[in-house]
């Protein structure tokens, strides 16, 4: 679990690692957000939409002191919509599309044949400095083209038919890459409030829930720029509510839900650092310039949701599926040891 983890982790700071490239990014200023915004947007919105994920797969709520502990993946499949971006040029400042495919493949898609060039002005002149390959997506090597989020989690019934869920990964912590996340849910059973209603296998209850993920990649480490403090940072924050409603009889329980997730994230890359510029044309060096913090991104991932899912009771062991639909459809799978 912990490996995968670290595999999730990466893959989202995976193209600010290759240092050859990062460089040439920077070069370009305010346009480096945004050709980096669109290269990674399905991964950043995919994390969002998969970690609202997995929270429950019954409306019916623990008695008091009742718990379970959850091992739980969610993916989310990337649209095909969303596995490659148009570049277009009226949206850009100092790059131009050199040559190659103007429907560039992101972080999720396939292979690029793709070159973009970076030119800045500098006294009378504009200089074309670098030329970008745009690195390959990794869609192609993922299952479903779907973006994983493993977590454990464990619940615990309170009083009032309620829930209270907790979820984590065990924390990452590398030369390279530090991480961890950490969620809270809350289910409540309405079924109580319906009189004789609740001795029916029908359970219909009201669930909330928050995820935190947080992750820092060292580029200091592998970065060949001079400069201090280099390192990318990752941070996400998704929200769902739900109503939910189960059929819960003693070997099968079917479950769904409806309800609303919200998602935000940012991807930066801080710390300073000293470029050197040189025009291809002629070789004349450029003065060099020191930036600091040059990428901010943000991304969201909002919309309504459904959900479906079957559950198995074996005695306290449980194991589970479900699919739902929404911008990025995610499927969630996961096995539960339950007790009261």
């Amino acid at each position: 679990m912990k490996k995968l983890a670290l595999i999730v982790v990466t893959l989202v700071l995976s193209y600010t690692a290759k240092a050859q490239d990062l460089d040439v990014l920077l070069k370009a200023g305010d346009d480096a957000s945004l050709l980096f915004q669109n290269y990674m947007a399905p991964v950043m919105n995919g994390m969002s939409y998969s970690l609202n994920d997995g929270w429950y797969t019954s409306a019916k709520t623990h008695k008091k002191l009742g718990f379970d502990l959850t091992i739980n993946i969610s993916t989310a499949i990337v649209p095909k919509s969303s596995r490659t971006f148009q570049f277009n040029a009226t949206d850009y400042q100092y790059l131009s599309l050199e040559s190659g495919n103007s429907e560039i493949q992101t972080v999720m898609g396939g292979n690029n044949n793709s070159k973009i060039a970076v030119r800045i002005p500098y006294g009378n002149g504009n200089y074309k400095i670098a030329e970008i390959n745009m690195p390959d997506g990794v869609g192609g090597d993922m299952p479903l083209n779907a973006v994983p989020s493993p977590m454990i989690q464990a619940s615990v019934g309170i009083p009032f038919k309620t829930d209270i869920s907790v979820r984590f990964l065990p924390k990452i912590n590398t030369n390279d890459v530090d991480g961890s996340m950490f969620g809270v849910g809350i289910k409540h059973n309405l079924m109580q409030y319906f009189g004789p209603l609740d001795k029916l296998p029908l359970n219909v209850a009201l669930f909330a829930g928050y995820t935190t993920m947080t992750s820092t990649y060292n580029l200091q480490n592998v970065s060949s720029l001079a400069g201090n403090n280099q390192e990318a940072a990752f941070k996400l924050n998704a929200f769902t509510i739900q109503a939910v409603a189960s059929l819960d009889f003693p070997i099968i329980t079917l479950f769904g839900s409806v309800g609303y997730d919200k998602g935000n994230s940012t991807l930066k890359i801080k710390g300073t650092y000293d470029l050197v510029y040189n025009d291809e044309t002629t070789s004349v060096a450029l003065p060099p310039v020191t930036i600091t913090d040059p990428i901010n991104m943000d991304f969201n991932a909002n919309g309504f949701r459904g959900t479906i899912g079957t559950r198995f009771n074996l005695g306290f062991f449980k194991i589970y599926g479900n699919y739902t639909l929404k911008e990025y459809n995610t499927v969630s799978a996961g096995v539960s040891f339950s007790f009261r």
